[in-house]
């Protein structure tokens, strides 16, 4: 099959104008429980939606301090994205508006349900789809949302413990 250069441009340009089209969506300016600077609503509920899959046996049992814990590292996670470059930032806003969209969840997680209504099947589905994708780009989202939420959880006293580290040594 031959592409026309005329399709070819169209193509493009629908390409180009999906892409500002989502840059630009309106967001829902739910307020979050805690004030956070880098994550919004969508971001917050995306976070506490993977924050238990990736932290799945590491977590407390209890469920209230398994909720403690994870409201913890969605905020560490908040806390961790500020202390990136502002091109990181701005990457890490864009991958989690784009999981905030409808139509790329469902081709990420193959479920309708928001963030905040996803099973633990729906969100591990979704980030093994990442992990193991061919595309380049999906496991390099897999591998920030990973790394922000590992560095947030093992950066939390809470964690030591269960890890066998007593904290840094006291000087003075």
């Amino acid at each position: 099959m031959t592409i026309s250069r005329r399709t070819f441009i169209f193509a493009g340009a629908f390409g180009i104008a999906a892409l500002v089209a989502v840059r630009y969506w309106p967001r829902a300016n739910v307020p979050t429980r805690v004030p956070l600077q880098s994550l919004d609503a969508d971001g917050e509920a995306i976070m506490r939606a993977i924050v238990p899959a990736i932290l799945a046996g590491a977590l407390p049992q209890d469920h209230a301090q398994r909720h403690e814990a994870v409201q913890e590292t969605v905020v560490n996670v908040d806390r961790a994205i500020n202390g990136l470059s502002p091109l990181q930032i701005r990457e890490i806003d864009q991958l989690l508006t784009l999981l905030a969209l409808a139509p790329v969840r469902w081709l990420l997680t193959r479920s309708t349900r928001a963030w905040d209504e996803a099973t633990a099947s729906d969100v591990d589905a979704f980030l093994a789809r990442l992990r193991d994708s061919r595309i380049a780009l999906l496991r390099a989202a897999y591998d920030a949302l990973h790394q922000l939420v590992f560095a947030a959880w093992y950066g939390n006293p809470r964690s030591w413990a269960a890890v066998g580290y007593n904290g840094p040594p006291v000087l003075g």
